[in-house]
Parts: structure tokens; C-alpha cells; sequence
């Protein structure tokens, strides 16, 4: 009878403190609502207890808002769903054609592309161009091909040839972040251009070089150079269509050889002619510069099938730094794998049905993206708690949870909030674009109980720095429950 008592004061007390944070956290929801930064926006907030499978805190939770980047959330579970942590996209080398006894390929070589987000890519040392290419080079004269009288193709077929969504904003899709992706990527369908800056404010600053080396720009730099410490203004215009780039904006005065990212046009395209170029420069010598090839081969003579890191890296990534071409290509792998055809469409009909197969009405519920570029996607608090609840009874939890950035030490939660509570943990997964500000994620509090959260504001006009601390305000609450 006395520890049925003594249950039923503690889970009291339990109660009592919860309703009591609950209430601090209804207070803090209220006044970022009320303060001058998001007075006249949309706010949504909701908390559910995935431990306890209850609802904690709603606060206008079925509004449609636009999550931007944290729309990466849904892509990479759905990925980790449908191809698994151990996953690597193969990017195969084929020749078509007559090899004879001297090594002299009649014929042409194929890249066909698998899809591969970090072909090419500088930020691990396996993948650079010359990495890259050096595989390559070796794979072929171990083949017995020592010239090729032809053509380096490329095969691109695997996704569709719409490289960017027809809702992406032009200012963004000159620029690195809004490259698209297409069925052979290189170098992450970016370029490297580094300026150095004039020696007073107002300056022109001078186009000093681009990279990769060997892409061929045509540049129209309208540059200038800005007051010391106001970093990468720069913005980039062109298609993925045209070899065009025009920069306008200013980089930062006494900040030399200042790099700066585009979005790199025909990156398949690319990546093709510069292994010609890396071929003849290192004793393979390749009769044309044709490369252009659009049938995909199911015929020829394979030469190396090349694997990309595991999905667990590629999503990792992705999480942590929002890398918008990575969550890209997992859309419109995921859009082939299910359907035959890489492209943005296919790729939502694949997440659409796994949210359908696990139960998530999707009410207010709209993707476009993987990336959340798109202004045209559409979530609820409501869907996004009910889907991380959701992939939190799932194995795949784990792989996914770690590719969450750790508030106050990883990715871009790094610099995120003052200090939590201790033995408190906070995953979250953030959304930026103009007017709007997000968060979503996981909690495990004090007590080892398992929170989900969404945090999203939309339709401000203020500076997104002014919404910021009104949201961590909330997020901090959060973290006390």
C-alpha cells in the first residue's frame, strides 16, 4: 500500500513539473509570436513523446508551412529505408569498338553515369579529379587500351535530363547550392573561382582562376571589393545549359585568393572532356573531342565499375552540412529505383509511397525536392513529429539519428544555442531561405525519455538573424521538458 502511495506522488510531482515546463514553453512560443520579428509570420510548434506516445505541446500545428532545408529530413530516411545504409552508387567504364594489338581502341569510351553525388568530388581524397581519373587511366591500360581513335562519351540516361526544378529561383541556381543534379555528376556540379580583392572598397576585384583545372568558362565579372570581414557576397548568374557566368557582388578586402562557388554547367559534359584532357596529358592520346552521348549502353565491353562512399556517409553529409545536390540525387535515385527513371517527379512519388506505406496521412503535406529548395514544398508540424515518431520505431533509426546535426557540437548546430541541460541531447535538422526559418528533430532529455520536435516560421520580413533567437528561445524550452 505504501509504494502505491509513493508511485502515485512521484508520478504527480512528474506531472506537475511537465505541465510546469509545458507552460514555460507556451510562454516563450507566445512571445516570439508577439515579438517584432515575427509579430506578423506564421509559427508552428509541436512536441511529441515518443516514449510515452503522447502528444506534449501543439501550437498551430496542421499549417501547411515551407520547411526549406529541413525537407532533407524525409529524403535521407526514405533512403536509408530503400537502399540501406551500406548502399554505394556505381558509376560504370565501357568501350564500344575494335581494340587492336597495338592497344588502340577504334571506338569510343563510355562513362555511365550511376547517379553518383561525390564523383569527382574534392572533399574526400579518394574522390578528387585527379584520384578519380589516375582509377580510371589505370583501369583502362590494364584493359589493354592505350589510345582510343574516338571519343570519350558520356551516358547520363540513369536520371532525366532536367537538371534543375522548374521552381528554383534564378538567383539561386547560378550558384553552388542550386546546381542541380543530372545521371553522371562531377565535382559536386561545382567550380571553384577565386578573386582577389582591389585595394580600396568599391574596387573591381580581379577573377584570378577557376577550378577544376581545365574548365572551360566564359566569365563576365562584374565583382567588387567590400569592407574587411563581410565575407562571400558574390552571386552567380547562368544555366545549366550555357557555359556563361556572370558574377556580380563584392568579396572581402584583404582577403586574397577569396573562393568562391558556381554551379558548373554540363557537369557530365565536364567530367568527360576533362578525363580526354587528363588521357592525353598522361600518354593516352584520344583522337576526338566529341564527347556527346545520350543512348544509355547496354552493350560494350565494361573496363571498371566504381563505387561511391556508403549511403551512411553520403547521408551523413548531407544532414550535417545540407548539401543540397547530395539530397538531390538520393530523390531521383530513389525515383529510379522504384520507377525506372531518375527525375524530381519520380523521385516524390517514392517518398509519397513510403509515407503512404507506413500509415502517415499526408494532409497539408507537399514535396517537391529532395533538398528543400523549392519554395513549393509544404509540411505540417503535426506530419513531421508523426514521421520522425515514425522512422524512431524503425532499425534504421540509429544511421539516421547520427546524420542529425548535434546541437552545440556538429554540423550546422555546431554554434547553435547557449548550453543545454545536462544529460540533455538535441538532434535537429535546420531549414534557411528568405522569410523563412526551421527546425526539426529529436531530444532524449534528462529523464531518457525520447522527444520529437518541429519549430517553423514562415512570411517574416525581417532579417532571418532577428527570428533566430526568437526560435532557440523555444528550442532551449524544449530541451527542459
Amino acid at each position: 500500500m505504501k509504494k502505491g502511495w509513493m508511485l502515485t506522488v512521484m508520478l504527480a510531482v512528474a506531472a506537475m513539473a511537465l505541465a510546469q515546463n509545458t507552460t514555460k514553453l507556451d510562454q516563450a512560443v507566445k512571445e516570439a509570436q508577439r515579438s517584432s520579428a515575427l509579430k506578423s509570420a506564421s509559427l508552428s510548434v509541436t512536441v511529441y513523446n515518443i516514449t510515452n506516445n503522447a502528444s506534449v505541446y501543439r501550437y498551430d500545428s496542421q499549417r501547411s508551412m515551407v520547411p526549406a532545408s529541413m525537407n532533407k529530413l524525409f529524403t535521407t530516411a526514405v533512403g536509408f529505408d530503400r537502399l540501406g545504409s551500406t548502399f554505394r552508387f556505381k558509376t560504370t567504364l565501357k568501350y564500344v569498338g575494335r581494340l587492336d594489338n597495338n592497344g588502340v581502341l577504334h571506338g569510343d569510351v563510355v562513362i555511365v553515369g550511376g547517379g553518383d553525388p561525390i564523383l569527382g568530388s574534392y572533399r574526400y581524397r579518394q574522390t578528387t579529379p585527379d584520384t578519380l581519373f589516375a582509377t580510371w587511366a589505370a583501369a583502362l591500360r590494364k584493359a589493354g587500351i592505350k589510345g582510343v581513335d574516338g571519343r570519350i562519351c558520356y551516358d547520363a540516361t540513369i536520371f532525366d535530363n532536367k537538371i534543375l526544378h522548374d521552381t528554383w529561383q534564378w538567383g539561386d541556381v547560378g550558384n553552388y547550392y542550386g546546381s542541380g543534379v543530372c545521371g553522371l555528376n562531377f565535382h559536386e556540379n561545382m567550380f571553384f573561382a577565386y578573386f582577389t580583392p582591389g585595394k580600396k572598397v568599391g574596387y573591381p576585384a580581379d577573377l584570378d582562376r577557376i577550378e577544376p583545372k581545365g574548365l572551360k568558362l566564359n566569365t563576365q565579372n562584374n565583382v567588387n571589393t567590400g569592407a574587411e570581414g563581410t565575407g562571400d557576397n558574390v552571386i552567380i548568374y547562368g544555366d545549366p545549359s550555357s557555359m556563361v557566368r556572370v558574377f556580380d557582388g563584392t568579396v572581402p578586402m584583404g582577403k586574397s585568393n577569396f573562393q568562391v562557388r558556381g554551379a558548373m554547367p554540363h557537369p557530365a559534359e565536364n567530367c568527360a572532356a576533362l578525363f580526354a584532357d587528363y588521357l592525353r596529358k598522361h600518354g593516352v592520346p584520344v583522337s576526338s573531342s566529341v564527347t556527346l552521348e545520350h543512348t544509355r549502353h547496354s552493350y560494350g565491353k565494361e573496363i571498371i565499375d566504381y563505387y561511391s562512399n556508403t549511403y551512411y556517409v553520403i547521408a551523413q553529409y548531407t544532414n550535417l552540412t545540407s548539401n543540397n545536390t547530395y539530397a538531390e540525387c538520393i530523390l531521383k535515385y530513389l525515383g529510379y529505383k522504384a520507377y525506372g527513371k531518375g527525375s524530381y517527379e519520380n523521385g516524390v512519388k517514392a517518398v509519397e509511397a513510403y509515407c503512404k506505406e507506413k500509415g502517415l496521412t499526408m494532409d497539408g503535406v507537399k514535396f517537391s525536392d529532395g533538398s528543400g529548395l523549392s519554395r513549393q514544398n509544404r509540411v505540417t508540424g503535426d506530419f513531421v513529429c508523426r514521421f520522425l515518431k515514425q522512422v524512431a520505431s524503425q532499425n534504421i533509426y540509429g544511421d539516421f539519428s547520427k546524420s542529425l546535426a548535434k546541437v552545440g557540437e556538429s554540423g550546422t548546430a555546431k554554434n547553435m544555442l547557449p548550453k543545454l541541460p545536462a544529460n540533455v541531447a538535441m538532434k535537429v535538422k535546420s531549414g534557411t531561405m528568405d522569410g523563412v526559418k526551421t527546425y526539426a528533430g529529436y531530444v532524449t532529455t534528462a529523464k531518457g525519455e525520447l522527444l520529437c520536435f518541429s519549430v517553423m516560421a514562415n512570411n517574416f520580413t525581417c532579417p532571418t538573424s532577428q527570428v533566430k533567437p526568437q526560435l532557440e528561445k523555444i528550442l532551449m524550452q524544449i530541451g527542459t521538458l
